[in-house]
């Protein structure tokens, strides 16, 4: 998945951290090689010069430099926010697994701090940096889709919560896409039932993704090739009630022609069991490739 840059993010912890570090940029060292040898500065100088190190984007030796600040001062005002940059810096630098674990005990350690929704956001984002695609194992989109709502629900009101809730749509539509994906590929070899599953999976648990008019389709196709023309019929219905001009719903409704089951619905309507027959969708070229 595409590296994202979190605008929002980083205007926030760059707001912080600067204002932090103004008042000691002037007597703050700029070179990292006091710290490798041991030789550390007073805890406002070498907050300015991990920040240095965090613009100059030397993202390891950041990390470095605010493990050492947290480490020397631990009960400073210095030391709490060098937790939380460092797992800035291990994220900027994909290190997501050493992020997660440095914005965890920021959490444990300061759960009622005012930088802890943007610890909550960013430990999100590590895991939804790592979302594959639709065909790769879904687990990181798992547990993006855990930490943004948790974003969401402790912090509803929040600019994070309102990102959270883009980027959790995408991540259900990812795992709508990767259903489809294992429902098309049991389709191609013939295990309907399986497919079924699948393709309901999509319709009964992710109903507001993209995917949603075309696992209905499958539907139709799939229970037209087991000869369940009731089931069929009603995946139609459903397909041309909500998405009446998509191409989807055109090619199932050619299908049902195809079987002679949208004359066999409008004959038998009066039947008050009788599934409807779909109404005809609007006249347009499309091509369905399988």
């Amino acid at each position: 998945m595409t590296h994202l840059a979190p605008t929002l993010a980083r205007a926030a912890l760059l707001a912080l951290a600067l204002g932090l570090a103004s008042c000691a940029a002037k007597g703050g060292q700029d070179s990292h090689s006091d710290f490798a040898t041991g030789a550390m500065p007073p805890a406002d100088q070498a907050y300015a010069v991990a920040i240095k190190q965090l613009q100059d984007e030397k993202y390891d030796h950041a990390v470095s430099d605010f493990d050492a600040i947290e480490e020397t001062y631990p009960y400073s005002t210095w030391s709490k926010h060098a937790e939380l940059l460092a797992g800035y810096a291990e994220y900027k630098e994909m290190d997501y697994d050493d992020a997660v674990t440095s914005l965890d005990r920021f959490i444990s350690l300061h759960p009622a701090d005012q930088e802890a929704a943007y610890a909550y956001y960013l430990k999100a984002l590590c895991y939804y940096e790592r979302i594959e695609d639709v065909d790769r194992d879904q687990t990181a989109t798992n547990q993006a889709i855990a930490s943004l709502d948790d974003v969401i629900t402790r912090y509803p009101d929040s600019a994070y919560a309102q990102d959270a809730q883009v980027k959790l749509r995408l991540a259900y539509n990812r795992l709508a896409g990767h259903e489809m994906a294992i429902g098309r590929f049991y389709q191609k070899q013939h295990l309907y039932i399986a497919a079924i599953g699948r393709y309901q999976d999509v319709v009964t648990n992710y109903q507001t993704t993209t995917y949603t008019p075309e696992a209905l389709e499958r539907l139709v196709e799939t229970n037209l090739d087991l000869g369940l023309t009731d089931a069929a019929l009603r995946a139609a219905s459903v397909l041309g009630y909500n998405y009446p001009g998509s191409p989807y719903y055109e090619h199932a409704y050619e299908l049902l022609q195809a079987h002679g089951l949208v004359t066999q619905a409008a004959q038998s309507s009066a039947d008050s069991n009788a599934i409807s027959a779909p109404p005809a969708p609007p006249a347009h070229h499309w091509y369905w490739p399988f």
